[in-house]
């Protein structure tokens, strides 16, 4: 039934086709504004207010429409530098590589156009309640499963946005996802302003002032501790080329390198190498490069990658090695697609013939890991962009008394993914009450604290030693003992509650005894 139809509506948003569409699509291009490098944090909850506001008087079809064109416009400039990691670093002809893109673009935005699909099973419900509450829930709840559904791409979290506002204060209780719900509900209460105005409008602001100040108060609180001394932690940011790095012979010269700004990096106690810093295999490295690194006084994190024959193949691993007492080693879980490994091969084996990306047929690392012991902390290790899973990062916690991210981002050239992953691994740090070291090859290589400040950064496209101090904290932030469970479970609690309420409305026939504001 359309909303024009229900009885229960008191006023209504009358926006035509030809306004509605482009309007969407409009909104959708000012979401990414709202995260890194922009850091125009109100602009993502009053995009979202926009779309909400949109949803609030169609159908269910028309709704899934206008999520689409949302998504279209929020994706396509937020996620616009997978073509140049395809095409630019993966050398995929320009054709295939706009037609791959447009497609990634366009199954990320079905999950918008869900929302706004399932959002308009409840229109006989009040407005408010659908605005404020169940409009936020059902997005966040599509938030959490796109970073769950085909491998996960967890990307654009609105709750992202909110990291340098009162909001953030909220994300060692609910993470990034319990962020995004609040400014979703923010975003619900401004467009429940507009649509109803009147006495709305203070209702919509009392919403909207408590969530910051009661966000901003719990924030205050402290739920780890600092743990032993600040460590002296020193980034080995190179800048070498990918066309560069991946030439046979220039792997001695790239690990002379490495070791040669490890010497010269001023007496820290702990060093960290970018992903795949080594190209090259760790049963290859000489026992006496291996030594030169056990001698120095300071212990090391290092990326490199692993081979291992297993039931009549060779398994790869992109891997971090650490050298400290004794030698350890991490191999990454969460694997890039296309990047590291090709999902359905008999499908898509064809696509091989079209990109050259070195060392694209990793295997990921089922086992769960324990930290590294380093520089007398335990270590919580994750390589590119598993750091943009919660889940995996939750993994070597409360045992972890720092994280490191290894990455190489030079495969996104001058674009905005790079910006955008600092944010999250600085998210990473604030929920789990973590200081984290970031090593990246071409940058953005960053130390960031457990409050998610950033406390040094080294620019993009220099080859730089990043030094600076990091303390270790121990403790247990409520998102790092719960995760995402308790939201997600009260989010499906309460829509499954307003969906039996929305069917006995239905089924009663009547919903003039149900009072709007």
């Amino acid at each position: 039934m359309d909303a024009a139809d229900d009885p229960c509506r008191i006023t209504e948003l009358k926006v035509g086709t030809w306004v509605a569409w482009p309007l969407a699509f409009v909104a959708g291009i000012s979401f990414p504004l709202a995260f890194a490098p922009f850091y125009y944090a109100l602009v993502g909850p009053l995009a979202l207010a926009v779309l909400f506001l949109l949803w609030s008087s169609v159908s269910a079809k028309r709704a899934a429409g206008l999520g689409l064109m949302f998504g279209i416009g929020s994706f396509g400039v937020g996620v616009s530098w997978v073509f140049v990691s395809l095409h630019h670093y993966g050398n995929m002809p320009t054709a295939l590589a706009v037609g791959v893109t447009v497609v990634f673009i366009l199954i990320l935005s079905v999950y918008l156009a869900a929302v706004g699909f399932c959002q308009a099973r409840w229109q006989r419900l009040p407005m408010g309640l659908r605005l404020i509450v169940l409009m936020p829930a059902v997005w966040v709840l599509m938030e959490w499963l796109r970073g769950w559904l085909l491998g996960g791409f967890p990307w654009m979290y609105l709750g992202y946005s909110q990291l340098d506002t009162p909001l953030a204060g909220f994300a060692p209780f609910g993470g990034v996802l319990g962020v995004s719900f609040l400014s979703a509900v923010t975003a619900g209460a401004a467009a429940w302003g507009v649509h109803s105005g009147g006495r709305a409008w203070a209702g919509a602001t009392g919403v909207i002032v408590l969530i910051v100040l009661g966000s901003a108060l719990v924030g205050r609180s402290e739920p780890v501790m600092p743990t032993g001394d600040a460590l002296k932690v020193a980034v080995i940011q190179n800048n070498i080329s990918l066309s560069d790095k991946w030439q046979i012979g220039n792997v001695r010269s790239i690990r002379e390198r490495y070791l040669a700004a490890s010497i010269d990096a001023g007496g820290p106690d702990l060093i960290v190498w970018p992903e795949a810093a080594l190209p090259e295999f760790l049963d290859g490295l000489s026992p006496e490069f291996l030594q030169d690194l056990s001698n120095h006084p300071a212990d090391f994190v290092i990326g490199l990658l692993e081979r291992r024959q297993q039931k009549g193949y060779l398994e790869l691993f992109n891997s971090a090695l650490g050298i400290g007492d004794e030698q350890s080693v991490y191999r990454k879980r969460q694997l890039v697609v296309f990047g590291e490994y090709l999902p359905l091969r008999p499908l898509l084996g064809w696509l091989l013939r079209y990109l050259d990306i070195p060392m694209s047929d990793f295997s990921s690392w089922q086992e769960r890991q324990a930290p590294m012991t380093l520089a007398g902390q335990q270590v919580g290790v994750t390589i590119c962009y598993e750091d943009a899973f919660p889940w995996l990062v939750r993994r070597s916690l409360p045992e972890a008394t720092m994280l490191v991210n290894i990455s190489e981002d030079a495969w996104f050239g001058d674009s905005l993914a790079p910006h955008q992953r600092l944010q999250m691994a600085r998210f990473r740090a604030l929920e789990s009450g973590r200081a984290l070291v970031r090593a990246s090859n071409n940058g953005l290589s960053a130390l960031i604290d457990r409050r998610g400040q950033v406390l040094q950064l080294a620019p993009q496209f220099s080859a730089v030693v990043l030094s600076g101090m990091v303390q270790p904290a121990t403790g247990t932030t409520v998102y790092v003992r719960y995760g995402d469970a308790p939201l997600v479970g009260g989010l499906l609690l309460l829509l499954a509650i307003a969906f039996l309420v929305n069917k006995k409305v239905a089924v009663g026939g009547s919903t003039r005894d149900i009072t709007i504001t």
